[in-house]
């Protein structure tokens, strides 16, 4: 039998192993979210790729993936958290050895959406443990443990990948996975027997609300990835998945809500804490996995560094969130967690709005402020939004709730790429034409700095030594239109995470202290 949510009890040795077991799996999925996005160039040479096809190995994980997160609520009552866990944890690691192997580029991209297939069910089902396994006494605590898994995974992912790319070959990016995730699937299945399959669930399956579901989030996820590169609605395909997206996201909501035995239940939308924790979870995603996304390719392109030096930046925002669990933990128990909240996206939004401030000549401590500002941010938002968004849910709806959560993190961060790929394209034209606009050839300042890339081009002996001092000036002109463009996006994801403090009142109160969920 499921424990009792206002039962305190004490927790066996195997159930604490079946946890963190889960825990390291959902590492591993939240990792190779991000591990290959820093080796797409050798994927693409050993699988003969094209630049846009490559592409398609991440795509296809995240589709995969995210068809798969609302769905995993209902497969949990069907098959009982440690049969699923098991299996997908089993498919995953798999899948993990086929990518390994894969022959070209076809076979590689079916493999990904296995990977992520699995991989999705994974991450809901152990934030559901919490709510069901811990007393309230513990959930807190166990919410920090899973997110700093969540959030120091994808800051990993790309500086691991580049080093075990460099050092060894693609294929170790899938091969790692392999001894961890039998381990994984061992101890879960040994450990971890908190519930039973409900095989009855069977007789019911909703086929044309599974259908609606996987057309719908397939078709979004595609032109949230595709459409920066395509010109958005320029594009037919665009068009085409964009109407399959709305017709099917319509259809889906219509089904949903009025079969009676739905794959998910949108009702729990009803209660208002979860709705409005669902938006801030969304927000999370964008800033999360934008900024993650930014500023690689930033220290990069602007600053021409490898990706151990971006490591290093990175490990910033993994540090300080590591310190910041510490103190997230107690103070939990001594504020309302509305103010904790409000407290941690006040914090993200400084941090993205000091990295907004940036020139060509910032260096590491530069960057070293901001992202300690985000990252003892992070543990301030994800424990409250755990909290407060499945803290007042019945028991048997949490499996069910925590799916449509998760999602709602993982589409906040796909709808932020896509914005923040199509500003980049925008914004660095526009900030480029406003600085070619300024310089003018009469103008002084301008003649002295082509004169003087001129005399030092002359004594290199180049030909054509005032064509070269003009394109030098070109060069330059895009690289601060870059820079531009990065500051404007972390300003933008700063005002976005300030406006969010505006629904936080609405609210209600979780006492998480207590045993069970109480509100005010």
């Amino acid at each position: 039998m499921m424990p009792e949510h206002k039962t305190e009890r004490v927790l066996t040795t195997g159930e604490w192993i079946g946890f963190f077991s889960m825990a390291v799996g959902v590492f591993m999925a939240v990792l190779d979210i991000q591990i290959v996005a820093s080796s797409l160039q050798e994927i693409q040479a050993g699988l003969s790729a094209t630049q846009d096809e490559i592409a398609w190995v991440q795509t296809s994980y995240l589709i995969a993936e995210v068809i798969i997160i609302p769905l995993s609520g209902w497969l949990g009552r069907v098959f009982s958290t440690r049969y699923l866990y098991t299996l997908s944890t089993g498919g995953f690691t798999l899948a993990s050895l086929a990518c390994a192997f894969a022959w070209n580029l076809p076979s590689m991209i079916m493999f990904r959406c296995i990977q992520g297939f699995f991989g999705g069910a994974m991450i809901p089902m152990t934030f559901t443990i919490i709510f069901i396994l811990f007393p309230p006494r513990l959930q807190p605590t166990m919410s920090i443990v899973l997110g700093l898994i969540v959030t120091m995974a994808p800051t990993i992912g790309p500086v691991l990948g580049g080093y075990l790319t460099d050092a060894y070959s693609w294929q170790l990016l899938f091969l790692i996975n392999i001894l961890p995730g039998f381990i994984v699937c061992f101890l879960v299945f040994n450990f971890l027997d908190i519930d039973k399959p409900n095989w009855a669930l069977l007789q019911k399956i909703d086929f044309i609300g599974i259908a609606l579901i996987a057309i719908f989030l397939g078709a979004l996820q595609f032109v949230l990835e595709e459409g920066s590169k395509n010109q958005w609605f320029e594009d037919d395909e665009i068009l085409v998945f964009t109407f399959v997206a709305v017709t099917s996201g319509v259809a889906m909501l219509w089904w949903e809500l009025v079969n009676p035995h739905p794959i998910i239940d949108l009702y729990a939308f009803k209660n208002r804490n979860f709705t409005i924790g669902c938006v801030y979870s969304f927000i999370l995603g964008i800033g999360l996995y934008t900024i993650i996304y930014l500023t690689p390719i930033y220290l990069a392109s602007v600053k021409g560094l490898n990706s151990l030096q971006i490591g290093y930046y990175l490990m910033v925002v993994g540090l300080f969130q590591l310190v910041s669990a510490f103190i997230a933990g107690p103070l939990e128990k001594k504020i309302d967690l509305r103010v904790m909240l409000c407290l941690g996206f006040s914090l993200f939004a400084l941090g993205s709005w000091l990295n907004g401030q940036l020139t060509a000549e910032s260096g590491y401590w530069d960057f070293f402020i901001p992202q300690a500002i985000r990252g003892s941010a992070l543990m301030l938002c994800f424990l409250p939004i755990n909290t407060l968004t499945l803290g007042l849910l019945p028991i048997e709806e949490v499996k069910n709730a925590s799916g449509l959560y998760n999602l709602m993190r993982n589409l906040g961060g796909a709808m932020g790429l896509a914005i923040a790929n199509t500003l980049i394209l925008h914004l660095n034209k526009s900030h480029y034409a406003q600085l070619r606009d300024a310089i003018s050839a009469t103008d002084e300042d301008t003649q002295l700095f082509l004169l003087g890339i001129t005399q030092h081009i002359d004594e290199a002996t180049l030909d054509n030594p005032q064509i070269a001092a003009v394109k030098q000036l070109s060069a330059l002109a895009w690289r601060e239109a870059d820079v531009m463009t990065f500051n404007n996006l972390f300003q933008y994801i700063s005002l976005i995470f300030f406006s969010a403090l505006l629904i936080a009142p609405l609210l209600k109160k979780v006492q998480s202290k207590s045993v069970g969920p109480h509100l005010e």
